[in-house]
């Protein structure tokens, strides 16, 4: 098939990429910037915003799915542009889908979508979206993520919504980077008592799951117009997690703590003083950081295995034995 990837040279892009060419589809990235590796093996590079409606749609012309997997990540900046780039710009791929007749469109959304600041216990997709949020990433996305789904059916337009949680593995230029930083500055802290439990998946997992919801996805599949937990079958404690992380790249495990309450009031108080003082930097703690190191957020794919086969395929040994050189690399 003819297929676009968004955010084709960022993580999960780029495996998305690398698995829809080795099955032997071809396919064309839409990014800020070229990849000429990628564009070694063969991929159609269109570069361009997300905010710019003519770029996106031209990207679009010709295509038969889009996976759509940019978006601006991160948890501080004015609400303006996580807006323009999440939700304008998922509007701008639907508004191209439609256009130039493309039938399939694949999402990438967040758990943090539906997270209300509670703790998410085995939650299923019956979860409603929150109607509060500490950041403007996870509203940004969830608009983005309402707009896909009520799509579905416009225009001969297939929809679905996949959520990844806490993505990790080979390439990863922002979490276990800056984790391993803070480490290494001692600057890492425990949040809360230690026992929360978490969901994640590994990148390649994440990657093939995209490509088994497209292939399942048509008007009159039952995964048209719905929403999906992506993440391993079992949830991890993330600070046993992290310290598996830290003895991996050769460094001692968390030895200091903060209670819960504590880490959500210096996080308020950090984003008071950032915009007092339109500090652009993200502050070292914020309300949803605390929140999401500290409680628990786990989730079921039920709904994943019964619409359209989802399976991980690679295991977390397997996934961390990929991944050791680079922790053992960090500077």
């Amino acid at each position: 098939m003819r297929a676009l990837v968004t955010g084709g040279g960022g993580f999960l892009g780029r495996y998305i990429v690398e698995q829809l060419v080795a099955r032997g589809d071809r396919v064309r990235v839409f990014s800020r910037q070229r990849y000429p590796e990628l564009e070694s093996l063969g991929v159609d590079s269109h570069t361009g915003d997300l905010q710019d409606l003519p770029a996106v749609s031209a990207a679009c012309q010709g295509i038969d799915i889009v996976f759509h997997a940019a978006a601006l990540p991160g948890i501080w900046g004015p609400w303006k542009l996580f807006h323009g780039v999440n939700t304008l710009g998922t509007q701008h791929v639907i508004d191209g889908c439609k256009q130039h007749g493309v039938g399939r469109l694949v999402f990438t959304s967040s758990p943090s979508v539906v997270y209300d600041g509670h703790d998410h216990l085995g939650a299923d997709e019956s979860l409603l979206y929150a109607t509060k949020f500490h950041c403007h990433y996870p509203h940004s996305k969830a608009l983005a993520e309402q707009a896909v789904l009520a799509a579905n059916g416009q225009d001969g337009l297939a929809t679905c919504a996949l959520r990844p949680h806490l993505i990790w593995g080979p390439r990863d230029t922002q979490l276990i980077p800056r984790l391993i930083e803070r480490a290494k500055r001692g600057q890492l802290r425990r949040v809360g008592d230690g026992r929360n439990l978490i969901s994640m998946v590994y990148v390649e997992n994440a990657a093939r799951a995209h490509l088994q919801a497209a292939d399942a996805l048509s008007l009159l599949s039952p995964v048209a117009g719905q929403a999906y937990f992506i993440n391993e079958p079992d949830p991890v404690n993330l600070w046993d997690w992290i310290n598996t992380l830290l003895g991996r790249a050769g460094m001692p495990p968390v030895a200091k703590s903060i209670p819960a309450g504590a880490a959500t009031a210096i996080g308020a108080i950090l984003e008071g003083l950032h915009a007092l003082f339109g500090i652009r930097s993200e502050p070292r703690m914020t309300r949803f950081l605390a929140s999401q190191l500290s409680r628990s957020h786990w989730y079921r794919v039920d709904k994943a295995r019964r619409d359209f086969g989802f399976k991980s395929a690679i295991t977390i040994e397997e996934g961390l034995r990929r991944l050791e050189p680079e922790l053992r690399s960090v500077k």
